[in-house]
């Protein structure tokens, strides 16, 4: 089973980036339909290239590996 993961990331400064997590959603099709609604709000209509869907297999690890302590 796949879901599709939309959020929205805009550039605040060079070093900052604003993240949002629109929704996750069981086809294709309704991600892309968030994504047009959520389009012509407020902030999102001047910042259109900032969304992303990506697609997950549902019970899949993605990160298999540890990592480092600062």
């Amino acid at each position: 089973m796949k879901m599709y993961v939309v959020q929205h990331i805009h550039e605040v400064t060079k070093d900052c980036e604003d993240l949002k997590m629109i929704g996750v959603y069981s086809t294709q099709h309704m991600a892309s339909s968030a994504v047009a609604r959520m389009s012509r709000k407020p902030g999102f209509s001047s910042a259109a290239e900032g969304f992303h869907i990506d697609e997950f297999e549902v019970d899949r690890d993605y990160w298999e590996d540890g990592y480092d302590e600062w």
